[in-house]
């Protein structure tokens, strides 16, 4: 799927479908453009997560813009709060069709939130500093802290960038601060113990950042 619903369960859905099991009140459209990962996170449930043919979001090939904006204009924007684009890869990787589809939707749909789900590796991946591309289109992004200390974070994440990711990662966040008005770092409950989330809150206090504990999907 391109695009798609989240519901109780964990369960991706199709708009259509969506609308059939909640056909009133909003929801978040999520944007999935890409497989493409350079993270290969221990409790990712790209690997673990059974999904059928019609809801699945493994994607056979990577849409074009084009085919993106389709499905966006097909989208019951009555009944959307949020547009999120993540999807079972890291969109940056997609970094010029990321950016083209975020001004469609400013363009488009002005008045709805949008929000990036990140692994904030991109500028290690791009080599230069990308947050400024996403100023005017960003209402949040949400980056995915994970850990700690670099030590846990690779052993969790298994980046391609070494030892130098979990920095990397910290500092695209303090960039993100000067171009995104929100700017959320998260980790995951049952991956990680009560003390080692307190570490990173403390984290995020020095640098004025928002920690949310993401609840963790097994299936």
């Amino acid at each position: 799927m391109i695009v798609y619903a989240t519901h109780k369960g964990g369960r991706y859905l199709p708009l259509a479908v969506s609308l059939q099991e909640q056909p009133t009140g909003v929801r978040n459209l999520y944007v999935n453009i890409t497989n493409q990962c350079d993270c290969a996170c221990v409790f990712c449930l790209r690997h673990k997560k059974q999904m059928a043919e019609t809801s699945s979001l493994w994607l056979k090939r990577e849409p074009t813009v084009a085919e993106v904006q389709t499905e966006l204009l097909a989208a019951p924007w009555d009944y959307i709060a949020e547009v999120v684009f993540c999807g079972f890869g890291e969109p940056t990787m997609r970094l010029a069709e990321l950016t083209e589809l975020l001004k469609f939707v400013r363009e488009k749909f002005p008045t709805h939130k949008t929000r990036l789900n990140t692994n904030g590796l991109a500028e290690l991946h791009w080599q230069k500093d990308v947050a400024p591309l996403f100023a005017g289109l960003l209402d949040t992004v949400s980056i995915s802290l994970n850990a700690s200390s670099a030590e846990r974070y690779l052993a969790l994440t298994r980046a391609k960038y070494g030892m130098e990711s979990f920095d990397g990662m910290l500092r695209f966040a303090e960039h993100c601060k000067t171009y995104i008005p929100n700017v959320i770092l998260t980790v995951v409950d049952k991956v990680e113990n009560a003390a080692e989330i307190e570490k990173c809150r403390a984290i995020c206090r020095e640098r004025e950042l928002t920690l949310r504990v993401r609840e963790y999907e097994d299936s």
